[in-house]
């Protein structure tokens, strides 16, 4: 029920490891409730909203060989359904990407730069692909797209997750020398930095994927360190169960240390991290919502109270009575894993994270995941005209960036979910926007809720 994540809960459970799951339900006809309860006071959004859209290098760039999700993807056992091979071959058609971005009538591209293509052995960094990196910067400017620029995005070099990736006390200042490098190459470029993607992911999934899911993750990076001989190998988004409390100590530690590197480059550039979060609603009596809420996002929301921005990633609702999770009311829409598409989820989202940390929110990501282009269409403008409530009623809400841009390698599942505003031919790479692509557009452009 968590669109792309509760696919794992959903999809592992049934067979995931050793294939992906085909039995997947869709449906494009059912209502997309709820409305707004209210009209908004104006279709228009605030002056200088940022309209963009959002990848990440892994997902869409290809071969990238350096990095630890590339090593575990090319072995057995392995949690991955496939390996990510070109994927969308972003890294020499990043061109592609920028002009779909302007075509679509957007001003805001969101994307990461590579971690393991920057610093592909430890302590060596590539002055080309820092360069690289800065052309696709230029890029974004001379179409008139801010750049909101990703520095982790789940995958890290091999080498660092060799050593046991955020669980070592040393990856703080890994991570904090890493951000000097890139900070000091294309900070002048940049509109805003995200420095780690959902950190609080396995948090989320802690409760929802069953123990032989996380004995799957484990054994994918057993079998790592085996073939590299060495004690431990971890991931960001797969480890073990037993490796969370080590691991979310760590991502904290790294995201303060990053925000000071940065800042010590360059003072005045925005600096958040993206967290992912469900609209927590309380249901009953005795509900352990806001219980539920300081284990997934209460360390990361009193970090976050630092920074300049909060990123919010949100895909779904949870509703919580007083034993846990209760399953969502049956007829309405569904993604292609058959969890609920729920646009009012998304309003519900934002306003929390402004109310505990007092920060502008950037959304950094929010999407379905559907074969059925139409249900994605009507989510749209559902969700965001909910999102205008929120602005309407104070919160300092400073842009709307849609997962994704393109379909891409989505992590466990391969290229089975569809996110993306176009489509990408997987032999010729050719980019195909959707119907969904002009209706996010068409308000993009105008900066305000259209009639349609």
């Amino acid at each position: 029920m968590f669109d792309r994540r509760t696919l794992l809960a959903r999809g592992i459970a049934g067979g995931i490891v050793s294939g992906l799951a085909s039995g997947a339900m869709l449906s494009s006809g059912a209502a997309l409730a709820p409305k707004p309860r209210r009209a908004p006071a104006s279709p228009a959004f605030p002056a200088g909203f940022l309209w963009g859209a959002s990848t990440a290098p892994h997902q869409i760039e290809g071969n990238n060989t350096a990095s630890d999700l590339w090593f575990i993807e090319h072995q057995q056992p392995t949690i991955f359904a496939e390996p990510s091979g070109d994927a969308a071959n972003s890294l020499l058609l990043w061109e592609r990407d920028l002009d779909l971005a302007k075509a679509i009538g957007l001003n805001c591209y969101r994307f990461g730069v590579e971690w393991a293509r920057i610093e592909p052995e430890k302590g060596q960094f590539s002055r080309a692909m820092l360069d690289h990196y800065r052309r696709v910067i230029e890029g974004c400017h001379a179409r008139g797209l801010a750049p909101v620029v990703t520095y982790s995005h789940f995958s890290a070099p091999r080498w660092f997750s060799a050593q046991g990736g955020w669980t070592n006390p040393e990856s703080a200042g890994l991570f904090a020398r890493y951000c000097t490098r890139v900070t000091q190459a294309l900070g002048d470029a940049i509109r805003s930095v995200i420095t780690l993607n959902e950190p609080n992911i396995l948090l989320i999934l802690k409760p929802m994927l069953p123990l032989p899911v996380w004995d799957m993750q484990k054994r994918t990076n057993e079998a790592a360190a085996r073939r590299l001989g060495v004690d431990r190998f971890v991931c960001a988004n797969v480890a073990g169960i037993e490796d969370l409390p080590a691991l979310q100590q760590g991502l904290l530690a790294a995201h303060a240390a990053a925000r000071a590197a940065i800042k010590a480059e360059r003072a005045a550039l925005p600096v958040g991290v993206s967290l992912a979060m469900l609209d927590d609603q309380a249901v009953g009596k005795g509900s352990i919502r806001d219980r539920v809420r300081g284990e997934l996002y209460g360390a990361w929301l009193d970090l976050a109270k630092g920074d300049d921005f909060i990123g919010v990633q949100n895909y779904e609702r949870a509703m919580w009575d007083s034993k846990g999770r209760v399953p969502p009311p049956p007829g309405g829409a569904v993604n292609w894993s058959g969890g609920e598409v729920w646009p009012g989820s998304l309003a519900g989202a934002v306003r929390h994270a402004h109310a505990v940390t007092g920060r502008p929110v950037l959304v950094s990501e929010h999407g379905v995941g559907t074969d059925a282009d139409a249900v994605r269409a009507a989510f749209i403008p559902a969700a965001l005209a909910g999102l205008k409530q929120v602005i309407d009623d104070g919160v300092p809400v400073l842009g709307y960036c849609h997962w994704s841009l393109i379909d891409n390698f989505e992590w466990i599942f391969g290229y089975k979910p569809k996110f993306g505003l176009a489509s990408v031919d997987p032999v010729t790479f050719v980019r195909t926007p959707k119907p969904s692509a002009a209706v996010y557009g068409a308000i993009a452009r105008a900066n305000a809720l259209t009639a349609s």
